[in-house]
């Protein structure tokens, strides 16, 4: 049996009987204005935080969301999108598609705003979206990328590339796991369907997403998840997993490589009015300014000593310059 049949076998049971331990958010549900959520949907919500941001859903955008669990984030991204179709959920598990079919008659009976044809389901492969290219404003994927071996992720992201139009965004949310993981864990297809075993470095999470053309990445938060301890799993000492929130953005490849912001920050507290580099970034006296990695890396290279460089937050919340 392949991993990918093991995850559909477990996915298949979730949405039969719902399982509220299965996966647990580490970021609240958003209470929006005349928003109610089925608690059906809250309880089918498996994902590991949160991929909508009302900041990437201005204008009605099109939204695609691929591993649809119960419905809660379909509902939530419907919310902004209001119209027929508006949002495309896929997903390769029928009975997941039946259960989110169902939660969204009790989301009609509670929302006034809504119709379930707000929402359009698939049946379909993250590796091969029935999607069209270059036609969905975000897209997104809660806690599911993670259980992808790397080629496989490797598909998976080109296929959100392909269909994102340009400057779309790709909302993601998925574990982290800057330690090394003994292989006897990587290869456990159960846990690995349970999105722990196949987590990897954030680095690497990155480069992986920047490798397939995503010229600007947003880290826009890291928070704790998971521990895997000697007590309950075959390893010798505990792994600290933690859940990540990235926003990879369709922006073309700058020369120098991709814009990547983890959350620092520049403040200049010279004795001027600003400092300009001539490379595109003025720092006024004493103003915090976001920037990327690699703007950071190009500041501490001239040496100045009244400019700061802050360490990574991994808390980004946009405003930044590259």
């Amino acid at each position: 049996m392949s991993y990918l049949q093991t995850t559909h076998d477990v996915y298949k049971k979730a949405a039969e009987t719902p399982d509220v331990g299965l996966c647990c958010t580490t970021t609240p549900v958003w209470q929006l204005p005349g928003l109610e959520m089925p608690s059906i949907m809250m309880q089918m919500n498996y994902g590991c935080g949160s991929t909508v941001h009302p900041r990437d859903l201005v204008d009605s955008p099109t939204v695609l969301y691929v591993g649809v669990g119960g419905g809660m984030e379909l509902l939530q991204f419907a919310y902004f999108s209001r119209q027929k179709g508006g949002v495309i959920g896929v997903d390769v598990v029928d009975e997941m598609l039946t259960a989110s079919r169902e939660n969204f008659k009790e989301a009609e009976a509670l929302n006034p705003w809504f119709k379930s044809d707000f929402v359009d389901l698939k049946k379909g492969d993250a590796l091969n979206l029935p999607v069209a290219d270059n036609s969905v404003d975000v897209a997104a994927q809660n806690c599911l990328f993670n259980i992808f071996k790397k080629e496989d992720l490797k598909k998976a992201l080109q296929e959100m590339y392909r269909v994102m139009k340009p400057h779309a965004r790709l909302v993601m949310s998925d574990p982290i796991c800057n330690q090394p993981i003994p292989e006897n864990l990587r290869a456990d297809e159960t846990l690995r369907a349970l999105c722990l075993s196949g987590s990897l470095p954030l680095d690497e999470y990155i480069q992986m997403i920047t490798d397939v053309g995503f010229g600007t990445i947003e880290v826009r938060a890291k928070r704790p998840y998971r521990i895997l301890s000697p007590e309950h799993y075959d390893t010798d000492k505990n792994i600290y997993i933690e859940s990540v929130e990235v926003c990879a953005i369709k922006d073309p490849m700058p020369e120098d490589g991709p814009c990547v912001f983890t959350g620092k920050t520049a403040i200049y507290y010279g004795t001027e009015e600003l400092f300009d580099d001539k490379a595109g970034h003025v720092l006024l006296q004493n103003q915090p300014l976001a920037i990327c990695d690699k703007t950071a890396n190009a500041l501490t290279s001239l040496g100045k000593k009244d400019i700061f460089i802050s360490e990574s937050t991994h808390f980004y919340d946009g405003g930044g310059c590259c």
